[in-house]
């Protein structure tokens, strides 16, 4: 089942919740309010329009909306980056999309080629759109999935999906000592990605199929949180090197925004200890999932 995608209505409203009028230093004079955040008279007020249009807005029939006006109510919303991002994404989006299901993705030889050359030492895996796992290096693998067949993403039937991992999977959740945080911010990314690509069919059924499948899932999509995910903490219990604290950082190549590089780095000398334990117990004989087989040194994983 395909989710429907989220209307910019329903991101407004959520986002209105959550601000007081407390929080932008709005005097209430002591009067009860019936909502939890700012009512729509007051939004539309501070954001220089009427109430009947940011009444529609939130209702999805006021057509689209000037840079201006998003760009005001982002501000009066206090949204991050990456929310007002979605706001004017959601914006610009026609009212009924046709969903498409686009080619499944293919690994770009650019991106390839940066696996490649961080070796053995330093894990990495390389993301598309939706969180499929496209390729990884031996390190990445053993760190992040070992339980999982390393050659699974060069054939799209298998390729292991990151978000189905962590709601689906009990030993991925078991991995993550920070699984709820971790948990809480693929959600918001989801929704992020969703924004940039709102006719995309298999995400929307991705979307669609956690939701069913996890309640927990459910729960945090319901909060209408919305995130980049470009930097952050793991800490895992690895079943084969013990406590492990990595921070990921994602490498993005502007030309190719669906490719997706997260590396992981020690947080301590424990944790670079047990990533050298991990480099040092991976072989080189077997290539890169997307890479022709070689007998040259530099196009197996180090």
């Amino acid at each position: 089942m395909a989710m429907e995608p989220q209307s910019l209505g329903t991101f407004l409203r959520t986002r209105r919740a959550r601000v007081t009028p407390a929080d932008i230093g709005l005097r209430t004079y002591g009067t009860s309010r019936r909502v939890p955040g700012l009512r729509r008279e007051e939004l539309a007020q501070l954001a220089g329009v009427s109430v009947g249009y940011y009444t529609r807005l939130e209702q999805d029939q006021a057509g689209t909306a000037s840079r201006q006006v998003l760009d005001a109510l982002a501000r009066i919303l206090m949204l991050d980056p990456a929310e007002t991002a979605h706001l004017h994404n959601l914006a610009l989006r026609r009212a009924e999309p046709r969903m498409v299901r686009p080619q499944r993705p293919r690994l770009h030889p650019r991106v390839l080629a940066l696996l490649t050359s961080l070796g053995r030492n330093t894990p990495a895996v390389v993301l598309g759109r939706r969180g499929d796992v496209l390729a990884w290096n031996r390190t990445g693998h053993a760190l992040t999935a070992e339980h999982i067949d390393f050659d699974a993403p060069q054939d799209p039937a298998r390729r292991p999906s990151v978000p189905r991992m962590f709601f689906l999977d009990p030993h991925t959740r078991d991995l993550h000592e920070n699984w709820a945080e971790l948990a809480r911010i693929h959600v918001a990314y989801l929704r992020f990605t969703a924004g940039r690509y709102p006719t995309d069919r298999r995400l929307a059924e991705l979307i669609g199929e956690l939701a069913m499948r996890s309640d927990d899932f459910a729960r945090l999509w319901a909060t209408g949180d919305v995130a980049d995910c470009t930097v952050g903490t793991m800490l895992m219990r690895h079943p084969t090197v013990g406590r492990v604290s990595v921070d990921y950082q994602v490498w993005l190549q502007p030309d190719i925004p669906d490719h997706r590089l997260e590396i992981y780095t020690a947080n301590d000398e424990p944790s670079a200890d047990a990533l050298r334990l991990l480099s040092g117990s991976q072989g080189s004989g077997r290539h890169l999932p997307g890479a022709a087989p070689s007998a040259a040194p530099s196009a197996t994983p180090r």
